[in-house]
């Protein structure tokens, strides 16, 4: 083989993915600004059948998960502070436990596991449910308006997926600090003067702005990302089957990116 003719084609290839991956990325932040536009619009969900749409979507995504989180999120949470508190006494550092208990559970797991737990049990399977709609309304001969298929499927979709995911977030932590009290203190109301001010010196405004906008923008991205894959059309356009797995990998590149620039928010 000519190696001019083979470097060329791996060229190629490497063009044609990396334009395939700009558009996707395009593709992924121009849904995002229209579904943000749309949410402060309250023509978008104000009344009549959007309204309802939009309720039903919220329910779907909040109800039927809201029991099984809890209680998985308080087992973690369980787990993870008796291991620290065990730790930091056997060490002498019993001072530091709080601190570090917030710092990794509330401010960094709890808001990570909760953004998963939605994409996998709502988003995704939504997403996929949404696509699977728009093939077989294609092979119909139906096509379907963009800002039709936007108000009514993807919005309420990705609002239900942002609101599951600020919901169970806020919950898990509540459950998570007042775990953390009764294994510290027990049953006993005369440490709470001392635990809010160790609680509070943690959530700095620094610290508290970065977490809340970390967990907005995790609820985003699990609403958005699994929408946009959903309503982008393929190569030969149509909506193909694609892989739970790729998708997957997409929104957890995001995630990640997020959580890194978290960190470094907090931390440096």
């Amino acid at each position: 083989m000519n190696p001019a003719s083979s470097t060329q084609n791996a060229l190629y290839r490497w063009g044609r993915q990396l334009l395939t991956s700009v558009l996707t990325w395009w593709h992924v932040l121009l849904l995002g600004a229209q579904i943000m536009v749309l949410a402060f619009l309250p023509s978008s969900y104000q009344a009549g059948a959007q309204r309802v749409a939009v309720l039903r979507n919220v329910y779907m995504a909040t109800a039927p998960l809201l029991t099984w989180f809890l209680v998985l999120s308080a087992l973690i949470s369980l787990v993870l502070i008796r291991i620290v508190v065990a730790t930091a006494y056997s060490y002498g550092l019993s001072q530091y436990a709080l601190e570090v208990l917030v710092r990794t559970l509330v401010l960094e797991l709890i808001p990570l596991y909760a953004a998963m737990f939605v994409a996998v049990r709502y988003a995704m399977p939504g997403a996929q449910s949404v696509r699977r709609a728009l093939s077989r309304q294609l092979r119909e001969g139906v096509v379907r308006d963009h800002q039709e298929l936007l108000r009514t499927e993807l919005l309420p979709r990705a609002l239900a997926s942002m609101f599951s995911v600020l919901l169970l977030a806020a919950l898990s932590c509540v459950i998570a600090i007042v775990l953390t009290y009764l294994n510290v203190y027990g049953f006993t109301h005369w440490a709470l003067p001392a635990y809010a001010r160790s609680v509070g010196s943690v959530f700095s405004p620094a610290v508290t702005l970065i977490f809340c906008l970390k967990t907005f923008f995790f609820s985003l991205a699990v609403a958005v990302v699994p929408m946009a894959g959903s309503a982008a059309r393929d190569r030969d356009g149509g909506y193909g089957y694609r892989s739970d797995i790729t998708e997957f990998a997409r929104l957890l590149s995001v995630v990640v990116l997020i959580e890194v620039v978290s960190l470094v928010g907090n931390y440096y």
